[in-house]
C-alpha cells in the first residue's frame, strides 16, 4: 500500500514542480517566441512548449524502473535469499529529494535546448532583418 502512495506522491510533486517551472518559464517563452515568431501563431507554439515542459518534467521526476525495486524482490547471491526493499521514512525522503531533482534536472536540459534553439533562429531572424533594411530601396 505504502508503494502507491509513493507513486502518487511522486507523481503529484513532479506535476506541480513542472508547473512551477513553466509557470517561472512562462512569460519568457512568449516573449522569445512572438519575437521569433511574428505571427498570431506563436501563442499555439508557446502553448505547446509548456505542454512539453510539462511532460518532460514529470516523466523525468518519476522514475518507474527505480520504483520496481520496492516491490520486486532483490535476489542476493550468498543463499539466494529474496528480499524486498521496505519504504522507510529516510527512503521517502530520498524517493522526494529524487523526485524534484530529476524533475529539475529533465526541464533543464528541455529548456536548454529550446534555449539554443531559439538563439539560432533569433540570430537568422535578425541577420534577415538587417540584410532587408540594407537592401536599397527601388
Amino acid at each position: 500500500m505504502m508503494f502507491y502512495y509513493l507513486m502518487i506522491c511522486t507523481f503529484s510533486l513532479a506535476l506541480l514542480v513542472s508547473f512551477g517551472v513553466m509557470k517561472i518559464f512562462s512569460n519568457s517563452i512568449n516573449q522569445i517566441l512572438a519575437r521569433i515568431i511574428n505571427d498570431p501563431i506563436h501563442s499555439a507554439w508557446a502553448k505547446y512548449t509548456k505542454f512539453a515542459g510539462m511532460v518532460v518534467g514529470t516523466s523525468s521526476g518519476i522514475r518507474i524502473y527505480d520504483m520496481e525495486k520496492y516491490i520486486t524482490p532483490l535476489t542476493y547471491t550468498d543463499n539466494d535469499k529474496k528480499i524486498v526493499i521496505e519504504l522507510t521514512q529516510e527512503r521517502w525522503v530520498l524517493e522526494i529529494y529524487r523526485t524534484i531533482i530529476e524533475t529539475l534536472q529533465g526541464l533543464a536540459w528541455m529548456m536548454l535546448v529550446f534555449f539554443m534553439v531559439a538563439l539560432i533562429a533569433y540570430v537568422i531572424v535578425r541577420w534577415s532583418e538587417i540584410k532587408y533594411q540594407s537592401k536599397p530601396s527601388e
